[in-house]
């Protein structure tokens, strides 16, 4: 468990539907994905070339990184095609009192 505090991050009801809203939070660049079975987040930039994973092509639990094609599983970030070898970094997601909140 850990000792990080929930930040607010978004309202639920100005998430992009089925689809990634792009957050600014401080200076971090956050993903917020929104799937059949959840919410999940995760930094923005991609572990392989550093696109703005916000921009790229998001199918079900899958982003593909506008750059060069390489795709992350967005539930706990593995990559799943090349040429991304590392994983994206996820984060813990809730919502609460119709805020989306992230650790980090």
């Amino acid at each position: 468990m850990t000792d990080k505090p929930w930040q607010d991050l978004i309202a639920v009801d100005e998430l992009e539907k089925d689809w990634v809203t792009r957050v600014e939070l401080g200076r971090r660049i956050i993903a917020v994905y929104d799937t059949t079975t959840g919410l999940y987040a995760s930094l923005a930039l991609c572990t392989h070339g550093g696109a703005d994973l916000c921009d790229g092509y998001f199918d079900e639990h899958v982003i593909e990184c506008p750059l060069h094609q390489g795709a992350f599983d967005v539930r706990d970030g593995k990559p799943i095609a090349a040429p991304a070898t590392r994983p994206m970094r996820v984060l813990d997601v809730r919502v609460r009192d119709g805020q989306v909140q992230v650790r980090i």
